[in-house]
C-alpha cells in the first residue's frame, strides 16, 4: 500500500520536470527566432533632407548695425599688367567715372621692369566698385591689402566736447555783456573767450579732417610690367651720321655766335669804320 502512493508521487514529479524542461526549450527557441528575424524598415522612417533642416538665406535676419558709423577705409595693391601706360589710362578713366581722382603719381623705368605708383582718392561708397574694376583691367594680382579704422568713438567724443565748449562760450559772452563791469573783469573774460575759441576751432578742424577721411577712401596702386633685360653699354661710340650732325650743328653755332657778336658790338664797329674813313681822308689831303 505504501509503494503505490510513492510511485504516484514520483510520476507527478517527473511529469512536472518534463513539462518545465519542454517549456524552457520552447522559450529559448522563440527568443532565438526573434533575434534571427530581419527587421523590416517601414516608410515612416525616412532620412532627413538637408534642405529641410537648414533655413534659407532669405529667412535669416540681417544683423542691425549702427547707422552713423565713421569708418576710414584704405587699401594698397600691386598688379602686373601687359602695358603700364595703357592700364594707367584705363584706371584713370574708371576713377573719373566714380568721382575719384589721382592724388600723386610716380613713374619708374629700369632694365628689368616698368613701374607706375599712384594714389587714388575715391568716395567711400565707390571703394569696392573701384577695386573690382581695377581687377578686371590688370593681368595678375600680386597682393591686395585692405584696412579699416573705426573712428566713431573719437568722432562722438569730439562732438560732445565741442557742444560743451560752445555752451561755455555762450556763458562767457553773457558774462562779458552783463556782469563784467571793471576793466580787469573784461580782460579776464576776454582771455577765457580766446582760450575756449581756440579749443573750439581745434575740435572743429579735427571733425572736418575725420569727415574728409571717412568720405574719401585711399587706394595706393602699384602697376608693373616686365621687360626683357638689356645690358647697359659701358661706353658709347658715335656713328658717322652722328658726327656729321654734330659738325653741322657746331658750324651753325659759330655763324650764329658771330652774328650775335656783331650785333652786341655794333657801336665799336661803327666807331672803327668812322676812324678808318677819317684817316683815309687825311691821307688823301696830304697827297
Amino acid at each position: 500500500m505504501n509503494a503505490k502512493p510513492l510511485k504516484s508521487v514520483f510520476k507527478i514529479i517527473g511529469i512536472v520536470i518534463f513539462v518545465f524542461i519542454i517549456s524552457s526549450c520552447n522559450q529559448n527557441a522563440k527568443s532565438e527566432s526573434y533575434a534571427l528575424e530581419p527587421v523590416a524598415v517601414t516608410e515612416d522612417y525616412k532620412s532627413l533632407k538637408v534642405e529641410e533642416s537648414v533655413t534659407s538665406p532669405n529667412d535669416l535676419k540681417k544683423p542691425e548695425f549702427p547707422k552713423d558709423l565713421k569708418i576710414i577705409k584704405s587699401a594698397s595693391a600691386r598688379y602686373k599688367v601687359q602695358n603700364v601706360k595703357l592700364s594707367t589710362q584705363q584706371i584713370k578713366a574708371i576713377a573719373i567715372q566714380l568721382d575719384a581722382y589721382i592724388s600723386d603719381l610716380r613713374f619708374q623705368n629700369n632694365l628689368y621692369n616698368i613701374e607706375n605708383r599712384f594714389t587714388i582718392k575715391v568716395p567711400a561708397q565707390h571703394f569696392d566698385v573701384l577695386l573690382d574694376s581695377i581687377n578686371a583691367v590688370v593681368e595678375f594680382v600680386e597682393y591686395e591689402n585692405i584696412t579699416t579704422k573705426d573712428v566713431t568713438e573719437e568722432y562722438v567724443d569730439i562732438e560732445t566736447r565741442l557742444k560743451t565748449k560752445l555752451e561755455v562760450k555762450q556763458r562767457y559772452e553773457t558774462i562779458l555783456r552783463k556782469n563784467a563791469k571793471t576793466v580787469k573783469d573784461i580782460l579776464a573774460t576776454e582771455e577765457k573767450l580766446r582760450v575756449i575759441q581756440e579749443e573750439i576751432e581745434s575740435a572743429q578742424g579735427r571733425l572736418k579732417y575725420l569727415n574728409n577721411k571717412v568720405a574719401y577712401s585711399t587706394i595706393q596702386v602699384d602697376l608693373y610690367e616686365t621687360v626683357e633685360y638689356t645690358e647697359e653699354p659701358i661706353s658709347y661710340t658715335k656713328t658717322f651720321w652722328d658726327k656729321t650732325k654734330d659738325g653741322l650743328s657746331f658750324g651753325w653755332q659759330i655763324i650764329e655766335n658771330l652774328l650775335l657778336g656783331m650785333i652786341y658790338i655794333w657801336p665799336i664797329v661803327i666807331g672803327i669804320g668812322l676812324l678808318v674813313w677819317f684817316i683815309r681822308k687825311r691821307l688823301r689831303r696830304k697827297l
